[in-house]
């Protein structure tokens, strides 16, 4: 099934599975997939889905649209490309057309998958809210990328992977804070019993 992931600056903020004929995106709430940055018009694009094949369309949008660099106005999408729309990069991953594209999901007759939580060992991770109205709140960290904050002052991003899990500063002013520390452009890998300090509210990353 075709799908979107989402990124600003590298970071993956979402994954967006095409399940529907026509998917829009933009920044206004009403959108399938919603991009709350002002570069970004209120109804930008919208992906037209016909069978196996996915075309791209720009709604007259301000700042424009762009696959792989080049502005579209209307373009059929190949796996792999790369759509542009503001600061944000939307990768198109079209698994039926290249089998092959995540070379880590290729098992050989008789193996069994291993499910991501398993190839990094022990990977339950959860964040404990320890201040305002929701403290002592458990959010278990399921996700490839869980994204937190509050849109337009703070949002960070706490993703899975292999050895563990990362968190990183994805938009808004607001620097969030690793024990105390800001969090710079790079991500940076948690520890059991971190605090992270984001919008005025701290959370402590838990790892079982």
């Amino acid at each position: 099934m075709p799908k979107m992931i989402v990124s600003i600056d590298g970071v993956v903020i979402k994954e967006v599975q095409l399940t529907k004929e026509r998917t829009t995106f933009g920044r206004r709430p009403y959108n399938d997939v919603v991009i709350d940055n002002l570069a970004v018009s209120g109804e930008h694009a919208a992906l037209q889905m016909t069978g196996s094949e996915v075309t791209l369309e720009d709604l007259n949008s301000t700042n424009g649209t762009y696959v792989n660099g080049k502005a579209v106005k209307k373009q059929a999408l190949q796996n792999g490309d790369t759509i542009e729309v503001g600061k944000y990069k939307i990768k198109f991953v079209n698994e039926a057309e290249a089998p092959g594209f995540d070379k880590t999901m290729l098992f050989k007759p008789g193996e069994t998958p291993v499910p991501a939580a398993a190839e990094g060992g022990n990977l339950n991770g959860a964040l404990r809210v320890l201040s305002g109205t929701a403290s002592g709140r458990e959010v278990p960290l399921t996700k490839a990328v869980t994204t937190v904050g509050k849109p337009g002052v703070a949002v960070a991003s706490i993703s899975r992977r292999s050895q563990g899990f990362v968190v990183a500063h994805v938009e808004g002013s607001g620097i969030p804070l690793l024990n105390g520390a800001p969090i710079g452009n790079e991500p940076v890998a948690l520890k059991s019993g971190d605090v992270i300090e984001l919008a005025g509210t701290k959370m402590q990353f838990i790892q079982n």
